[in-house]
């Protein structure tokens, strides 16, 4: 089994910055994938950063170029770091990563979400 812990979330003024971190921990071989999804009240939960065990990263319109994912293989962590936030940005951040297990099993996992709002 395997524990996603996140981090970082609150609030934060309009045109502030938010860092997020999701900790793994358990039964892990490897992680391939690791990205951040988000869902704001009352709609589904996106997409938003993606980033590969390689490196290799995807962002949503609706983020990119303000926002990072980095990530620690090492401690089997991922980050993401915003910049110019704005109300809209207001949601529960998800981190969800693919995990292989030591039996070579691949299963995906979810955090429990941290809540971001945006407001003055």
């Amino acid at each position: 089994q395997v524990q996603l812990v996140e981090s970082g979330g609150g609030l934060v003024q309009p045109g502030g910055s938010l860092r997020l971190s999701c900790a793994a921990s358990g039964s892990i071989r490897s992680i391939n994938n690791m990205a951040w999804y988000r869902q704001a009240p009352g709609k589904e939960r996106d997409l938003i950063a993606l980033i590969q065990r390689g490196g290799s990263t995807n962002y949503a319109d609706s983020v990119k170029g303000r926002s990072t994912i980095p990530r620690d293989n090492a401690r089997n962590t991922v980050y993401l770091h915003m910049n110019s936030l704005k109300p809209e940005d207001t949601a529960v951040y998800y981190c969800n990563i693919d995990v292989c297990h030591f039996d070579s099993r691949l299963i995906n996992y979810w955090g429990k979400g941290t809540l971001v709002t945006v407001s003055s």
